[in-house]
C-alpha cells in the first residue's frame, strides 16, 4: 500500500497580494496557520533577493507561529545563508533565482560551482537543517545532488504542469524519482501543480512530499484557504491510491 504523501503549502502568493498595495494584509503567517489547521504537513516560503513577496519579518514570524515545519526556499548566497543560520528552519531548499523571471523557471544546475554548493550545504547542515536542492528531472542532476551530499531533491514539475503532452515529462519525473531514492535521497516535487494535474505526480511512489502554493492560494479566492488545502489533499490521495 502506498504511503500518504506530505503536502507543504507555499504561502508566497499570499504575500504577493499584500505587496501589490504594500498593505499589512493579507498576512502569509495567518494563512500558514490556517493551512496547518486544514491539514498541511508543512509550510514553504521563498525569501527572494528582491523581496518581491515574502519579507524577512515574515520568515521570522513563521518560525515562531507555525506548529509544523518551515521549508525555506532561497538562492545560494551568503546573505540568504546568514538568514537561514539565524532562523534555523527545518529545511532549506536551494533554488535558482533570476531578477527578471516572474517565477522560478527551471531547476538549479548543481553541476555548476559544486564547491560553492557543497559549502552552502555544509553550512545548512551545521545548523541542524535539512538541505534540499530544487532540480530538473535529469539523472545527471540527481546524481550530482547525491555527490554534494544533499539530504533531499525537489523535482521541478513545471515541464509536466505546463505541457500539453505530459508523457515525456512524467516519464522523466518517474526516472529521476527512482534514481534519487536508489541513491538514498529523499525525493520531493513541485511547481505548477493543480488539483487537475497533481494526481499523476502523486502516483509516483518514490515522491514523499509536494510543495504547492499558487494553485491553492488562487482557489482560496473562491472557496477559502482551508477548503482549498483539503481539496488538494483529496486530489493527492486519489492519485496516490490512499483513502
Amino acid at each position: 500500500m502506498n504511503k500518504p504523501l506530505r503536502l507543504y503549502i507555499n504561502v508566497d502568493h499570499v504575500a504577493t497580494l499584500r505587496e501589490v498595495r504594500r498593505a499589512a494584509y493579507p498576512d502569509p503567517v495567518r494563512a500558514a496557520v490556517l493551512c496547518e489547521a486544514a491539514g498541511a504537513d508543512g509550510i514553504t516560503a521563498h525569501l527572494r533577493e528582491d523581496r518581491r513577496h515574502i519579507q524577512d519579518h515574515d520568515v521570522e514570524r513563521l518560525t515562531s507561529a507555525i506548529r509544523t515545519v518551515l521549508n525555506l526556499e532561497m538562492a545560494c548566497t551568503d546573505e540568504m545563508l546568514q538568514i537561514a543560520e539565524r532562523v534555523r528552519p527545518y529545511q532549506v531548499t536551494l533554488v535558482p533565482e533570476r531578477r527578471e523571471e516572474v517565477t522560478t523557471e527551471g531547476g538549479l544546475d548543481v553541476t555548476r560551482d559544486p564547491a560553492e554548493l557543497r559549502a552552502a550545504i555544509d553550512r545548512i547542515r551545521s545548523i541542524g537543517s535539512r538541505a534540499s536542492l530544487f532540480i530538473d528531472a535529469d539523472l545527471r542532476m540527481v546524481e550530482a545532488s547525491k555527490d554534494l551530499e544533499a539530504d533531499a531533491i525537489e523535482l521541478h514539475t513545471g515541464p509536466y504542469s505546463h505541457s500539453s503532452d505530459t508523457a515525456v515529462a512524467l516519464a522523466a519525473l518517474k526516472a529521476a524519482a527512482q534514481r534519487g531514492v536508489g541513491l538514498g535521497l529523499a525525493v520531493h516535487a513541485g511547481h505548477g501543480l493543480t488539483v487537475e494535474n497533481v494526481g499523476a505526480v502523486a502516483a509516483i511512489p518514490e515522491i514523499e512530499e509536494l510543495n504547492i502554493g499558487h494553485a491553492i492560494v488562487a482557489q482560496a479566492v473562491y472557496i477559502g484557504i482551508g477548503a482549498a488545502v483539503k481539496e488538494m489533499r483529496a486530489a493527492m490521495a486519489a492519485g496516490r491510491g490512499v483513502g
